[in-house]
């Protein structure tokens, strides 16, 4: 669409009433929008979204996501992540602590922890890190542990602090 001055000044001059949001009305974030970081972006920072996430490029920094986030083929990240639930089908550097299930695809790679409830490992995908099985995961102090040092990660929960490589042929 292409703004004209003039259009402006005619919707100006109009009474245009903009309907409120009804009370429990949800924002468009709820929709199942998606915020795309395409393949030749490149973010350094802090990464927010109120939504889900997809990754096609290069991300380093943080990322806190209200939905999901999802690492395609072609990705690489070097970050903390923290979401839902998250989809790792590229490279990946980092700790996750997600409250749900965290997914590593075919061909995907992680070097690092992962605290969640449910982990998935494809068949060809990598996973070189440690695994914290939390049913609270993503929530207070045991969010806390995917950065700490391995042999102080696991205190109290009777898991084992062994880091191991697993690589599904």
């Amino acid at each position: 669409m292409i703004w004209k001055r003039e259009d402006a000044e005619v919707a100006h001059d109009k009474s245009v009433e903009i309907p409120e949001r009804p009370e429990g009305a949800k924002m468009a974030t709820d929709s199942g929008e998606v915020t795309i970081v395409g393949v030749g972006a490149r973010l350094e920072g802090n990464v927010v979204s109120a939504g889900s996430l997809r990754i096609d490029g290069q991300v380093k920094g943080q990322i806190n996501a209200d939905g999901d986030v999802t690492l395609s083929p072609q990705s690489q990240v070097e970050a903390d992540v923290r979401a839902q639930n998250v989809s790792v089908a590229g490279r990946f550097k980092g700790n996750v602590v997600v409250k749900g299930k965290a997914h590593l695809a075919r061909g995907g790679r992680v070097d690092g922890n992962i605290t969640s409830k449910a982990l998935v490992v494809e068949e060809g995908a990598v996973f070189h890190g440690q695994s914290i099985m939390d049913a609270t995961a993503g929530a207070g102090a045991s969010s806390d542990k995917a950065g700490q040092h391995p042999s102080t990660a696991t205190q109290g929960t009777g898991q084992s602090d062994k880091t191991e490589q697993v690589k599904v042929p």
